[in-house]
């Protein structure tokens, strides 16, 4: 069997050597002992291979690659590390980060399955011809100088699970685009020069990582935050304003990582933010966030960082806090906390940052004059009443009923429920 393999393997490069070719070559080895090979060659109606006619000719999509990704490069200005020298020529499976595998519905031998570009330092724009790579699950063009925006064409890459745009000098308002990508779950803005307000849809995708940090988004965070089972989302670094929304609390719980840090947020923190017991890092820091943390965040047992820093909360830290034993990182530092709790206490001596409060007989507070008025001291936080110990397993329970009653309250003829 491997002698037989070698030889047609050794036939089909000698034949891509001496022939022209105007279309794939697709080779797949099973583990098992199977051997299958495909090759289409000439104006692309030549089909050699399992003997199906596909709805098009396997060549085919290696022609509109091709078409594709020379209006691309056509597109870039500069190439410093000189990668795309090796983009000549028909057989786009050989350019330099492009990436070819067989298609999952088995109409063409190969396809282009992937772009990975990340750190090429390109300069140019994007092209809505990179849209007709509709078999591309993944398009990563990180630490680029991409510039302009994201074309509208791009709602036909109806396969892409992936899209990593960070690092680049694009701009314009969210590229509402990209939320019409129906298999798109990790997408990746940040460090951009994205601006406006962000869309509601985002957060009714089923996208699993949302990474916008580092834009100059605006405006309140959508009450459809509620609706988003992403794990990860970073907002950070950008002017959101408005209050963190109540809706928060009912996000899927799987949740690990939400920033949220250096934006323009006032108000409370949610009651919510202790339903997610698989939460590792909540940071909210250099906000303008107030009043007092709500008991629920005891539940947060595998909560690693937790950045309040930076904000103008206050009341006692007490071991609603100070007790949640995976903790690798608590900052508190720069608000107007007024008192510890003995476990507190033990951290506060350990290195955890209690710098620049109101807490009496520690080194390193504001002076006396700043905590004389308390920032927010009439704002009134939605604190639910919760039993003594808190049991974490009542908590979607207790705040589903009391949002539900607020509602009621606000708006006696609704009937509606949480979802």
């Amino acid at each position: 069997m491997f002698p037989n393999k070698a030889c047609l393997l050794a036939f089909l490069l000698l034949l891509r050597s001496t022939i022209h070719l105007t279309a794939a070559i697709g080779v797949s080895v099973g583990v098992g002992g199977g051997f299958g090979v495909g090759v289409g060659i000439g104006n692309g109606n030549g089909n050699v291979g399992n003997g199906n006619t596909p709805s098009e000719p396997p060549s085919s999509k290696l022609e509109s690659a091709y078409k594709a990704l020379q209006a691309w490069k056509s597109a870039i200005s500069d190439d410093p590390l000189k990668l795309l020298d090796s983009w000549v020529g028909p057989n786009v499976c050989s350019y330099k980060g492009v990436f070819c595998s067989p298609p999952q519905d088995a109409t063409a031998n190969v396809v282009v399955a992937g772009i990975d570009l990340n750190h090429a330092n390109l300069q140019g724009t994007l092209v809505k011809e990179l849209s007709l790579l509709v078999d591309m699950s993944l398009l990563h063009l990180n630490s680029n100088r991409f510039s302009g925006t994201v074309p509208d064409t791009f709602k036909d890459l109806v396969s892409l699970e992936e899209l990593d745009l960070s690092n680049n000098h694009l701009s314009g308002p969210f590229p509402i685009v990209t939320l019409y990508m129906p298999s798109l779950l990790y997408l990746d803005l940040r460090f951009n020069s994205f601006s406006g307000q962000l869309p509601d849809e985002l957060f009714n995708r089923k996208l699993d990582a949302i990474f916008l940090n580092n834009n100059q988004f605006q405006g309140e965070i959508p009450q459809s935050l509620g609706n988003s089972p992403a794990s990860v989302i970073n907002l950070a670094n950008n002017k959101l304003s408005g209050n963190i929304p109540t809706s928060f609390g009912l996000m899927g719980n799987k949740l690990k990582e939400v920033l949220f840090l250096n934006n323009q947020l006032t108000g409370c923190i949610p009651e919510g933010v202790g339903l997610f017991d698989e939460l590792e890092v909540f940071d909210v820091s250099f906000n303008s966030l107030m009043g007092h943390l709500p008991d629920t965040i005891s539940c947060l047992q595998d909560i690693e960082v937790l950045n309040l820093g930076h904000n103008k909360l206050s009341g006692e830290l007490s071991d609603v806090i100070c007790s949640l034993t995976s903790l690798v990182n608590l900052t508190v530092a720069y608000n107007f906390f007024s008192g510890l709790s003995q476990q507190c206490s033990r951290l506060f001596n350990i290195g955890f940052d209690f710098s620049g409060n109101c807490i009496p007989g520690r080194d390193m507070q504001r002076p006396q004059p700043e905590c004389s008025v308390i920032p927010g001291g009439t704002l009134n936080c939605l604190r639910i009443p919760t039993p003594r110990p808190l049991v974490c397993a009542s908590l979607p329970r207790i705040i589903f009923s009391n949002n539900m009653q607020s509602s009621s309250h606000h708006t006696p003829s609704s009937s509606s429920s949480y979802p």
